[in-house]
């Protein structure tokens, strides 16, 4: 019988020191200087000053001393499956979907995003479930990651196309409070780690301006999906632009609101009560795209935007728990991919949140130990302490002065193996 065969990525126990010149302590918010973390194999077994911490003789030591270091970045709200326009979706296979999905991952995690949440795959079913298992595996370099499979809708079909061309649409379609529940057993059953649910569709305005956000799920089937994804320990986000569905979503109680934009006092309210999180994705629903269909769409009259806007910074001023989710569904350079944010870019969001009232520390926790805690993983990630994993990467400057420095990542480790390392 043959043996086994090592996962290529995989990290054997070895100690491994890191001098930082500066290391930022994302549970006080704080930037400590001249810190040594010391490594073993996968997890941190130590971090303190330079003069208290001792480097043991002979180890290999990863020389910082003239960057910040912070923890691994957490994105809770990618697509590693790019969207992709109805035409690529005939002409592309799923493997080289799949292809494009891996790549994506590791870009995203070479730009100092060592975890993520992965929150729809665009029509490849499972297909985030096998990236995710793979990684995990050692099979590939890419970030840890949970994923939620195909989503569930309540409108639409299954299927889109035309009769004898068809192809599987982009989430799982419901009608009633048992079919809910199935959905979300058989999406647990193939290795959902949450349960994603579409409760608005399109949005539009009427002629004095007024925004209207068309439902989809009746309350109850929303109830019912939560009730059934809270009792096998899943969590449900809800993409929700606003109105009923928005509401309704709040009502249920999903664990993560997503996008937001039409989001009111009283909902607002009831997320601080139910300490529920949101996560904003703030600078791919601004995006010029989004500008130019509402233009067309309304003859220049009336945007989305700057609604968005007033209503993320009210929630932003109120308390609400904020999490860092770019919305990334595109990959550079492939003519098959529609989605117009790319994998990679997403350190865009920092200067997004910080230029719309966050402050660097604010926009840099919810990044790092608030997606953390929503993951229910803030005992393995999101800080640089001891017996956590070793996630950690390093900037030139200072992105408390400047949050752009977080789009020049130098360096980064997942779990003590370095990934990249610019700074040498």
């Amino acid at each position: 019988m043959l043996g086994a065969v090592a996962p290529l990525w995989s990290q054997s126990s070895r100690v491994v020191a890191i001098r930082a010149g500066h290391l930022f302590n994302s549970k006080s918010g704080t930037m400590l200087a001249n810190q040594v973390v010391l490594i073993d194999g996968e997890k941190i077994t130590d971090v303190g000053p330079s003069d208290k911490v001792q480097i043991p003789a002979g180890v290999q030591v990863i020389d910082l001393s003239q960057a910040t270091v912070l923890p691994g970045l957490i994105d809770a709200h990618t697509h590693v499956y790019s969207s992709l326009s109805n035409g690529a979706r005939v002409n592309t296979t799923k493997e080289a979907w799949t292809l494009m999905a891996i790549g994506n991952a590791q870009t995203t995690l070479r730009a100092g995003f060592t975890t993520v949440r992965d929150v729809g795959t665009h029509g490849e079913g499972y297909g985030d479930v096998d990236v995710r298992n793979a990684i995990n595996r050692g099979l590939f370099e890419g970030p840890r990651m949970q994923v939620s499979t195909r989503g569930i809708g309540a409108s639409g079909s299954n299927y889109i196309g035309m009769p004898g061309v068809t192809i599987t649409g982009g989430n799982q379609e419901i009608h009633g409070v048992e079919e809910a529940r199935e959905a979300v057993r058989e999406q647990i059953h193939y290795g959902a780690d949450w349960i994603k649910v579409f409760p608005t569709g399109a949005y539009s305005f009427s002629a004095d301006g007024e925004l209207f956000v068309d439902p989809t799920f009746t309350l109850a089937e929303l109830q019912a999906i939560v009730d059934e994804a809270h009792r096998h320990q899943r969590k449900v986000a809800s993409h929700a632009y606003g109105g009923e569905g928005l509401r309704n979503s709040v009502i249920a109680g999903v664990d993560c609101i997503e996008h937001g934009q039409g989001l009111d006092d009283s909902e607002i309210a009831m997320m601080i009560q139910k300490g529920m999180y949101y996560d904003v994705t703030g600078y791919r629903y601004t995006m010029p795209e989004i500008a130019e269909n509402d233009r067309k769409n309304t003859g220049g009259k009336y945007s989305i935007i700057p609604i968005f806007e007033k209503n993320f910074k009210n929630a932003l001023s109120k308390g609400v728990k904020m999490v860092f989710g770019s919305g990334v569904d595109g990959t550079a350079g492939d003519p098959r991919s529609s989605g117009p944010y790319n994998h990679g870019t997403q350190a865009l969001d920092f200067i997004w949140l910080v230029n719309h009232g966050m402050s660097p520390v604010a926009a840099l926790q919810s990044a790092t130990v608030t997606d953390a805690e929503m993951l229910g993983w803030q005992d393995r990630i999101g800080s640089v302490e001891k017996g956590k994993f070793a996630d950690i990467i390093a900037v030139s400057g200072d992105p408390l002065k400047d949050i752009s420095e977080l789009q020049r990542v130098k360096f980064v480790m997942k779990g003590g193996q370095v990934v990249k390392n610019d700074l040498k």
